[in-house]
């Protein structure tokens, strides 16, 4: 992911890598030097949680001396964001059945077709299901993406209901000898009451459509959003149980910082990042890498 970050995202990372190596350049780790950390990182959307917890930790081993200098600082930073981003078990991208939630134009119809694409080139038969039937743009944006990846979309009657559009398609799931579905669901309904009735109805007829297939519940969210994406996973990890997260938008200016938070507050493995238009423009998380380009120039 080192090169996908460095290549074509250049611009998310350009102002905070490049202001916090020059505050590591600082040979003095004093009260200023944190307060400028400090700040770097909740402009980067790391979080107050996150950022507080992190910089009092490092002030620690400053004052304790294990920390000596600014190299010393960055590379223990470097280790425990890392660490966070590393804290929850991540789920393997190859369960046969994928839940995809989140708002309207958080990337989710965009992703999904991708995802498919990307398990089309790896030999598998995919189908989609465009759950959501409240949006007409939605049903053609994901027919539209299917076409391009290749791959089967199954689209209900007009103003189906959603529930039933699923039924339908997993029923053809089950016949047509798929080794993954993507289910694409509706992002704009009025309360977090009637989110968890509909995705409580979905799974419901999901496992009993497809018994004992695995399913995982991935959450889209907007990385140009910041602290607002954080706010929209707590309503759907309430909601739903969340298996992974998918940080899409990454191409814009937006904070990568954003999956800390996330990770660290809700104990949920970000799956994939994700940017611009292209059928390949995706790719495979790796916090190592994601870490080391958000603190490298």
């Amino acid at each position: 992911m080192l090169g996908f970050i460095k290549d074509k995202i250049k611009k998310v990372y350009a102002g905070f890598t490049k202001k916090i190596s020059s505050l590591f350049l600082r040979n003095q780790l004093d009260e200023e030097f944190f307060t400028e950390l400090s700040n770097l990182l909740l402009v980067a959307d790391v979080g107050v949680k996150t950022t507080e917890r992190l910089i009092v930790q490092l002030k620690e081993q400053v004052s304790n001396k294990t920390i000596e200098n600014s190299d010393q600082l960055r590379e223990q930073l470097e280790q425990m964001l890392q660490t966070i981003l590393e804290k929850p078990s991540r789920q393997a991208a190859t369960q046969p059945i994928i839940l995809m939630v989140g708002i309207n134009g958080s990337g989710k119809t965009t992703f999904v077709g991708k995802f498919a694409s990307r398990l089309k080139k790896q030999g598998k038969k995919v189908l989609l299901i465009a759950g959501d039937t409240f949006r007409a743009a939605a049903t053609q944006q994901l027919a539209e993406w299917a076409t391009r990846a290749e791959v089967e979309v199954f689209i209900g009657r007009e103003n189906q209901d959603p529930a039933s559009v699923i039924f339908d398609g997993c029923t053809r799931f089950s016949q047509g000898g798929f080794d993954h579905v993507i289910i694409d669901t509706a992002g704009r309904l009025q309360t977090k009451t009637n989110l968890m009735r509909e995705l409580e109805k979905m799974r419901k007829i999901i496992d009993r459509q497809l018994p004992g297939l695995p399913v995982a519940t991935w959450l889209t969210v907007d990385a140009m959003l910041g602290q607002n994406s954080l706010r929209q996973a707590e309503v759907f990890h309430e909601a739903t149980s969340l298996d992974g997260v998918v940080v899409t938008k990454l191409d814009g200016t937006g904070k990568g910082g954003i999956v800390f938070s996330i990770i660290d507050q809700f104990n949920v493995p970000i799956m994939f990042v994700a940017f611009g238009e292209g059928i390949e423009d995706i790719s495979e998380f790796n916090a190592r890498d994601y870490v080391h380009d958000l603190l490298h120039e």
